[in-house]
Formats: structure tokens, C-alpha cells, sequence
């Protein structure tokens, strides 16, 4: 069940028209939650047409869902256009969605790689192309994409994955310096949440071994990360662009000596 949030806080995302990829569950699901409780309008595109079916049953007052695989472009375009007539319009786009495959990087076949990266990158840039054409032509708006730790330092067993992390950060800083002024673009870089995808690659054994070497202890609620897209859409974050923001409970902080 998706957690409540108690008011709204953010300034200038009440009536903004907010798409979510990957929101049918997860940090997609609890970030299209947040906005709807700071007064937006919300769509979600997920491939999933069952968690699609699930989540517009959780969360009441959703515009739509719309199933398509951002890995295909005419489906992303499909299910763009639709989504914006929808709403009436674009005003923040929520990058997110995302798979992981964890293996070895002796192991990786061709097709793991390609699947890995037609999702996490190229199916990132069809989404947010699309997203900043219509939005550059309208009032301008707001892309924010999810990035992750394993975009900035190395992580076994996740070489794929990790390379496609790293692009996503690239392609941000470099849509904030080609869309501004009219569009801000960041990335958010969460380490470890317990989400869905997380608990299917990890033992109970493992998420324990993972909460002792993260300071705090734990992992990210979902619903936390929601919070910082939720910050960096408002007008408190009109100045924000360009840039990558971890939420990690101070994983990465330290080298070899915190592990």
C-alpha cells in the first residue's frame, strides 16, 4: 500500500501536469502518489499493463495510464501524445523508468546488454526528446531523471547497468545546457530503496548485509525519493538545473575505510 503524504508543501506544483514513467510501481509509483497529493495532474506510462490496472485502482485521480515500452520509440510517441491530450499539456516529466539484470560481467550476453541499455538509456532519450520538443514549443517545464549511485562509482555484477546509469547522467547535463532557459533538467542518484525489483535481486541475508555498510543504516522508502523529485519540479528549485542529486544515507560518502 502506498503511504500518504500528511500536506502539500512544495510551491508551484499545484495544477502542473506531470507525466511518470515507470509508474506503476516502486519510486515511479510513489512519486506519481506525491505529486497527486501536491495538487497535480498525474499520468503514468508503464509497460506493465497489469501494475497499470493495479495503480489506477490505488491511486484515484490519475489521468491516465498508458502502456507502452520506452525501449520503442513509436510507442513512446504513442502513448506521449496521448497522455498529453489527456492533461491538456506537459509542464513535468518524470524520467524513470528502468530494469536491472544481475550477473556477472564474464556472463553478459549481447541481448542482456542491449535490453539493459534499450530501456535505461535510449528509451530515457526517446521519452525525454519527445517530452522537451513539446515543452520547448509550449511554456517550457521541468525533465527529471532517475539516475542512480551505480552511475557514479563502480558496483559489482551490475556492469550494464551501471554504464547505463552513467549515460543518463551525461545526457542530463547536457539537455539542461541545450534546453535552458525554458526547461530545467536534473537527475536524481538513488543508492539503495527497497523497492519491488530490489527485493527480487536480493536475500533477506543480502538487504541486511547492504543496511551495515549504509550509515544509516537502511534503505531508502520510496517514498523518500519522491520527496526530492517532488522538490526539484517546484518553483523552491527555479534555480536548480544541470545537476545530479544522491539520496543515499551517506553510502558513497567515504571509501574503503566506511565499507
Amino acid at each position: 500500500m502506498l503511504l500518504r503524504f500528511a500536506e502539500v508543501k512544495m510551491h508551484g506544483l499545484r495544477g502542473k501536469r506531470v507525466l511518470v514513467t515507470g509508474g506503476a510501481s516502486g519510486i515511479g509509483a510513489a512519486t506519481a502518489a506525491r505529486f497527486l497529493q501536491e495538487g497535480a495532474a498525474v499520468s503514468i506510462l508503464d509497460r506493465d499493463e497489469q501494475a497499470n490496472e493495479r495503480i489506477a485502482r490505488e491511486l484515484h485521480g490519475l489521468a491516465g495510464t498508458f502502456q507502452a515500452d520506452v525501449s520503442h520509440q513509436g510507442q513512446v510517441e504513442a502513448a506521449l501524445a496521448k497522455a498529453i491530450r489527456a492533461m491538456g499539456g506537459l509542464d513535468v516529466l518524470i524520467n524513470n523508468a528502468g530494469i536491472s539484470i544481475r550477473h556477472p560481467f564474464l556472463e553478459i550476453t549481447p541481448d542482456d546488454w542491449n535490453k539493459v541499455l534499450s530501456v535505461n538509456l535510449t528509451g530515457m532519450f526517446y521519452v525525454a526528446q519527445l517530452a522537451a520538443r513539446h515543452m520547448v514549443k509550449d511554456q517550457g517545464g521541468v525533465i527529471l531523471q532517475t539516475a542512480s549511485t551505480n552511475g557514479i562509482m563502480g558496483y559489482p555484477y551490475y556492469a550494464d547497468y551501471n554504464a547505463s546509469k552513467a549515460g543518463v547522467i551525461e545526457l542530463t547535463r547536457s539537455m539542461a545546457l541545450e534546453l535552458a532557459p525554458k526547461v530545467r533538467v536534473n537527475a536524481v542518484a538513488p543508492g539503495y530503496v527497497l523497492t519491488p525489483m530490489q527485493r527480487a535481486e536480493y536475500t533477506d541475508q543480502m538487504l541486511e548485509e547492504v543496511n551495515r555498510k549504509i550509515p544509516l543504516r537502511r534503505h531508502a522508502q520510496p517514498e523518500e525519493v519522491a520527496g526530492l523529485f517532488a522538490f526539484l519540479a517546484s518553483d523552491d528549485a527555479a534555480y536548480i538545473t544541470g545537476h545530479v542529486y544522491v539520496i543515499d544515507g551517506a553510502e558513497i560518502a567515504g571509501g574503503l575505510a566506511s565499507r
